[in-house]
């Protein structure tokens, strides 16, 4: 059975989506509809769908089974719920939302329509994860002790002015939001719930209104300890990284790949396996990004509608990960402590 797709939002990551779609056997995309209707056009033409005037006729057709939410952050719930409200099954973008309020309301109006809702992490699906879920899993790294997420990126203040809505408070958020939110659910994703963030943030390269930097220390609910590192403003561009160690080894990952294993079970450490290239990659081309995880991500939604199951990301996970993010930029506002769950 193949299933007809609609994308919101025509941006730099809605060409991501499309190429995704495109690579399903049982998956194309019929009709896309941006704002700015010149640019849907443009995009419809390229990927050979239609262009909608709007969201409301797009929502309309009835050959659109799934919708990708490709808008600003801060507009993905208020998309996403209008969606779901017309019974279409839901692919949003990460952050889930810039407020949990929102994320909230998006969640619960999936649930009300009976619809299944994805949030993108596709990283969750690079091989690299892939072994390092499983080594957890086995308990082959013990009990774990610490966790290190850091992206240290690079973009150019054009990147910031290209769009009205980049570097706000309410459309984006700072380079954790928009940038890091990927491996901090990768960080909790292993390392399980978070239960206190101590961080601080700055602004050091962007006239934006955000932070372009961000630390964090983090406790989790089992003892472990925790860092997350954010930044826009390292020049060139580095890959993203995660370490997790345990009392019987340690796994590092960069850019989806395993770059260094040591267990006890098994001394000899892994050697580089080709850690992406950061000229080459999203460390400094937001549109550099791989497709194949993607592609992965909305697979295992199409399966979870077929098997009427929570696909392997939720809402429920968009959500945690938006709440670290949020307690980061709280304690650096505060200046104290910050506990999750409250």
């Amino acid at each position: 059975m193949t299933r007809a797709f609609g994308i919101v939002g025509t941006g730099v990551i809605a060409a991501i989506h499309a190429d995704a779609i495109s690579l399903l056997p049982d998956a194309r995309l019929v009709a896309v509809t941006d704002v700015a209707a010149d640019a849907a056009a443009a995009f419809a033409a390229a990927h050979g769908c239609a262009a909608e005037p709007d969201l409301g006729a797009l929502l309309a057709r009835p050959d659109v089974e799934v919708v990708c939410v490709c808008v600003p952050s801060g507009l993905h719930a208020a998309v996403g719920a209008q969606a779901a409200q017309a019974g279409k099954h839901l692919v949003v973008e990460k952050p889930i939302d810039v407020s949990l309020e929102a994320a909230d309301r998006l969640i619960d109006a999936a649930r009300a329509a009976g619809v299944a809702l994805t949030v993108i992490s596709q990283h969750r699906f690079d091989p690299g994860l892939g072994e390092l879920r499983r080594l957890l899993d086995d308990g082959a790294l013990g009990r774990l002790v610490l966790g290190e997420a850091s992206t240290k990126w690079y973009r150019a203040q054009a990147y910031y002015d290209s769009a009205a809505w980049r570097g706000t408070y309410a459309m984006d958020g700072g380079s954790l939001m928009n940038q890091g939110v990927h491996y901090v659910d990768l960080l909790r994703w292993c390392m399980g719930p978070a239960a206190e963030v101590t961080a601080v943030c700055a602004t050091q390269a962007h006239q934006i209104e955000v932070e372009d930097t961000a630390l964090g220390i983090v406790r989790f609910a089992s003892g472990a300890v925790g860092t997350i590192l954010s930044s826009t403003a390292a020049f060139p561009g580095f890959p993203q990284r995660l370490e997790i160690t345990g009392t019987n080894g340690t796994v590092t990952v960069a850019d989806g790949r395993i770059v260094g294993r040591a267990l006890a079970a098994d001394p000899g450490p892994a050697g580089p396996d080709g850690a992406a290239d950061a000229d080459r990659s999203a460390a400094a081309d937001p549109a550099a990004l791989e497709v194949a995880s993607h592609a992965a991500q909305l697979a295992d939604l199409l399966d979870a509608i077929d098997a009427g199951r929570e696909p392997a990301v939720s809402g429920r996970d968009g959500r945690d990960a938006l709440e670290i993010v949020l307690a980061v930029y709280e304690s650096s506002r505060a200046g104290r402590p910050v506990r999750l769950g409250r």
